[in-house]
């Protein structure tokens, strides 16, 4: 027997979604459907396909099934593996011919598949299903009359509504919670068409029913609704009532009551509830910015309980204007450091635009105190006050001059740029040194024209002393573009060792492929060894991290390979070969091979190239040519471990193996590939013996190590 009501209605849920899904596809397809394709779909019903099968065809049918597909589908309604699926085609298949056999088949069937079937009734809002739904409401299964109260409630026709209201009563406890449901349903579809006074009238019989407290409070919110303002007096009780979900009714009732009313009785309900819930009725006020009583929250922010004061301040952030900036100021400035930032959060966010002049006309008559607050509000709020800015840069107190010089970083315009790079280059003041970078750096990362930034910073590195230079390249390095990156260009190739190591270490770092010929020149010509190194690893680092053609990296790796003078370098690009496999790269890779100090990494580098390959495109003829023709390879044993303990790892090394002597893991971890560490804080090794060519070997390899097996003798 099916006993679970909410399951039931969860069902009714899904199979809903599943059919708005049914009917959007439906509608995206017509233009492909055809007789011919539900033809198709149908002969599979009638013939002896498995039950899956005919499952995946119920659902094709949502989409291209109409009224010839409906006698099929009838037929698997009493089927229960099949009945569900039937019942999603039939639910998004129009016509009166899926209402007819729904209504047929609820004649017949019983417990679970009767509910479903009651459910798809109530999917499709047949008011022909009325009296069968009533019928069913008398029936012995509460599950099933409760389904046929919920279908009903889903229909909602004045048919329907009346014998919901009927039954409300003298339903049998198990079925009252689900009649309740559909008088609701019934009430919300009298609402919603503008008669609001018999749905007022349904919502109070539900309320007053003895029903499960959930009715209750969804009835009590359609019945303060369906009444306007005549329902304040119920609200309001809600407010002041002791039970929690009530309370929370109320707030939640009172964001979608219409008209200021409802505005004026919260303000007057804030002044006498307890601190808890004149902290929520706040922010439930402030959900109402059109009607919210702004002077309520404003005097909530200024006075009281610290609980009230913080949503009161929070609030006025989202709905406050300039008439709140005195008592937010003054919040601003409290002692409390959690109402003092929750204000100054508020005053950064204050939505009104008066706000901005307000704080501007406020700064020459500042006390020492509020200064550096709305000095630190202009860059907040990212407002055009350069001159009161600079003013502040003279002041004596350090406070006043580094919110302006920050503020300065958040507002100053790329014709004012030059301001800022004066306070790096010669700053008045000495102690203020790193903010004065600080913001120099914010403000040229913000500009828009960043190559008219760039050259800003290349005009003043000419006139700034050597300890200013680094700084003003650190900033090009973060502004990037074409300037910045000639200019740093330049000052790797200069004579000032500082702004060599500088330009070179900047351009590593270069974040777009842009700086590739500039590298690769670098690497050439830079006056020291150790810049050009720096050089050629940083241009080797663009190809391995960033997108482009394979050709294109290869060739960057062949520049780098012909100017590198270690094998440290050397080996790096086969590095990126190997994480940028190629035929290209298996190229480069081979011919690497031919030199003898490193041909062993240049093997490893070409063997997982081809192994990364294998199967895309055929490689056999280059390893051929490169002395690796492809082997027979049969792992006998592998154990992993240390001492004693030992893991067989036979099958794992067996599943990866293919036909080269080398075996690529899931992972680059040994640990994560066999299934965890068998001995934690030991040394352990992999041993593997094998057969290659039919030959016998065995290797041991160190823990990740990669794993190559040597060809036996």
């Amino acid at each position: 027997m099916y006993t679970n009501r909410k399951l039931t209605r969860s069902l009714v849920f899904l199979a809903a979604i599943i059919v708005m899904a049914a009917a959007s596809a439906r509608a995206a397809d017509d233009q492909n459907s055809s007789p011919e394709r539900e033809k198709e779909l149908i002969a599979v019903l009638r013939s002896d396909a498995p039950a899956a099968e005919k499952a995946i065809t119920c659902k094709h049918l949502a989409i291209h099934g109409s009224s010839a597909a409906v006698p099929e589908l009838a037929k698997l309604l009493p089927n229960e593996q099949l009945s569900s699926w039937a019942r999603i085609a039939l639910e998004a298949i129009p016509g009166a011919e899926s209402d007819e056999a729904l209504r047929k088949a609820a004649e017949s069937l019983e417990g679970v598949l009767l509910v479903g079937t009651i459910n798809s009734i109530g999917v499709r809002r047949d008011a022909n299903a009325v009296d069968l739904l009533s019928t069913r409401l008398q029936d012995k299964d509460a599950d099933v009359a409760s389904a046929a109260a919920v279908a009903l409630g889903r229909i909602g026709n004045d048919a329907a509504t009346k014998s919901l209201r009927g039954a409300l009563a003298a339903a049998p406890v198990k079925v009252r919670s689900a009649v309740a449901e559909g008088c609701v349903l019934c009430a919300e579809r009298l609402y919603d068409a503008g008669k609001s006074a018999e749905a007022a009238a349904i919502y109070d019989e539900v309320r007053k029913a003895e029903v499960p407290k959930q009715r209750i409070i969804e009835a009590t919110r359609g019945a303060i609704l369906a009444r306007n303002e005549a329902g304040l007096p119920l609200l309001l009780e809600l407010f002041q009532s002791p039970d929690k979900q009530l309370f929370q009714l109320a707030l939640g009732t009172a964001r979608e009551f219409p008209g200021g009313e409802v505005d004026k009785a919260m303000a007057t309900e804030l002044a006498r509830a307890t601190p808890e819930r004149a902290a929520l009725i706040i922010q439930a006020m402030a959900d109402r910015p059109e009607t919210v009583v702004l002077a309520a929250v404003l005097q909530a922010a200024g006075q009281g309980p610290k609980q009230v004061r913080l949503s009161a301040i929070n609030a006025l952030g989202r709905v406050g204007d300039a008439s709140c900036l005195t008592v937010l100021l003054a919040s601003a400035l409290d002692a409390d450091a959690e109402l003092a930032q929750t204000a100054k959060s508020a005053l950064a966010d204050l939505p009104s635009e008066k706000v901005d002049s307000q704080i501007v006309a406020l700064l020459p008559k500042a006390d020492r105190k509020s200064y550096p607050l709305l000095i630190e509000l202009v860059g907040q709020r990212r407002i055009d006050a350069v001159p009161e800015l600079l003013k502040a840069l003279d002041d004596s107190d350090k406070a006043v001059r580094v919110a302006a010089l920050t503020a300065l970083g958040e507002t100053v315009a790329l014709k004012r740029l030059s301001v800022l790079i004066a306070q790096v280059v010669a700053p008045k003041h000495p102690e203020d040194a790193d903010v004065a970078q600080l913001a120099l750096r914010t403000a040229s990362i913000r500009m828009s024209d960043r190559e008219a930034c760039a050259a800003e910073l290349t005009t003043a590195l000419d006139r700034s002393p050597a300890a200013t230079k680094t700084i003003l390249l650190e900033i090009l390095g973060e502004v990037g573009g074409t300037k910045a990156l000639q200019t740093l260009a330049t000052a790797a190739k200069s004579n000032d060792p500082e702004l060599q190591d500088a330009g070179s270490r900047l351009l590593g770092k270069w974040n777009s492929v842009d700086a590739a010929p500039v590298l690769l020149d670098l690497a050439k010509t830079a006056p020291a060894e150790k810049y050009q190194v720096r050089a050629l690893r940083g241009y080797l680092g663009l190809a391995r991290k960033f997108d482009m053609p394979e050709q294109q990296r290869v060739e960057m790796c062949q520049k780098a390979f012909d100017i590198s003078r270690q094998a440290a370098e050397q080996k790096l690009v086969l590095d990126v070969l190997k994480l940028h496999p190629s035929t290209e790269a298996l190229t480069l890779a081979i011919k690497v091979m031919q030199i003898p100090e490193l041909k062993e990494d240049a093997t490893e580098a070409t063997l997982v190239i081809a192994q990364k390959l294998s199967g895309k495109v055929d490689v056999s003829e280059q390893l051929s040519k490169a002395g690796l023709d492809k082997v027979k390879l049969e792992i006998v044993k592998a154990e992993y471990g240390a001492g004693s303990t030992q893991r067989d790892v036979t099958a794992l090394l067996r599943k990866q193996a293919g036909d080269l002597p080398l075996i690529a893991l899931p992972s680059a971890s040994y640990n994560a590939s066999f299934g965890g560490d068998p001995v934690p804080g030991s040394v352990k090794k992999l041993k593997i013996q094998y057969r290659m060519n039919g030959k016998s070997g065995e290797a041991t390899f160190a823990e990740n190590a990669l794993i190559i097996l040597p060809m036996p003798k």
